[in-house]
């Protein structure tokens, strides 16, 4: 007798992502290099950052390049500084001194690598400064967003910055999520009170602790960033002279000037003064 055969069912056996996106008549996903095939233009996307630097004066387009160059790269740094910056704050919420002052550590030692890039614009007289302001257009340095995020992670939270940033427009969130949370002050004295440790007992103890080293690197980053805020005003000052309106119709070098007596770490500072109080 002949072998009687099944009629043929719908396979119903769930096909592969490829074989059905093929079906489909879809693109499959496009795949980036893997890390094999990665090379240092590829990793760091040179190509793309290369493409950046875009001259727009007539004249003067080294000299354009230069200042382009350097406010780029500070905000590549203002970028890592706001990466470890929270890195420390998590730290000391989580009790982890050790951990903050490596970061602080890491912190200073960029801001001064951000303070001695602008050595590179006194390179660049006010005549050849001249020669492609007006290429600038609005734009001003107050305008940037991570700078001033990076005043709010640092505790600045005084009336006038508050207004200054409202007179630029709705606060941006990258400065936002900062001012919502304590200053970097109260974050440390948060800390502190978890150890058990009074601010006066840091330098009344028996030796130096690792919440003592991390007292002296946040005053040491409050120093450095005074210090960035000096260089600054004395490079506006050098390349516009001290009276005359900056670039974007900000104040020039006189505001510049007022910002570098600006303190985050008012308490860690007055504790000294109780050493020579009278």
């Amino acid at each position: 007798m002949p072998k009687k055969t099944r009629p043929k069912t719908e396979d119903r056996r769930p096909k592969s992502k490829a074989k059905a996106t093929k079906a489909r008549g879809a693109r499959p996903e496009a795949k980036g290099p893997s890390n094999a095939e990665l090379t240092y233009p590829t990793y760091l996307s040179l190509d793309k950052l290369l493409s950046l630097q875009k001259t727009r004066g007539v004249d003067g387009a080294s000299d354009e390049l230069l200042f382009i160059v350097v406010h780029q790269s500070s905000e590549l740094w203002f970028k890592v500084l706001l990466n470890d910056l929270e890195i420390v704050a998590r730290a000391l919420d989580k009790h982890d001194g050790g951990l903050a002052l490596f970061q602080l550590q890491r912190v200073n030692g960029l801001m001064r690598i951000v303070s001695a890039q602008l050595a590179s614009l006194a390179l660049l007289p006010p005549q050849r400064f001249a020669a492609f302001r007006a290429s600038l257009g609005s734009s001003s340095g107050s305008q940037s967003v991570q700078f001033r995020a990076l005043e709010a992670a640092s505790g600045l939270r005084e009336p006038w910055f508050i207004e200054l940033l409202l007179s630029q427009g709705p606060i941006p969130q990258e400065v936002q999520v900062w001012l919502d949370r304590p200053p970097l002050q109260d974050v440390f004295l948060r800390f502190l009170d978890n150890e058990g440790v009074a601010l006066e007992q840091l330098y009344l103890g028996p030796g130096p602790s690792i919440a003592f080293f991390v007292a002296e690197a946040l005053l040491e980053y409050e120093m450095e960033f005074a210090s960035w805020r000096f260089r600054h005003a004395q490079l506006v000052e050098r390349m516009l002279g001290p009276g005359t309106t900056g670039t974007g119709g900000s104040q020039g070098a006189s505001f510049l000037h007022r910002t570098t007596s600006i303190r985050y770490f008012p308490k860690l500072a007055d504790v000294r003064a109780r050493f020579y109080a009278k």
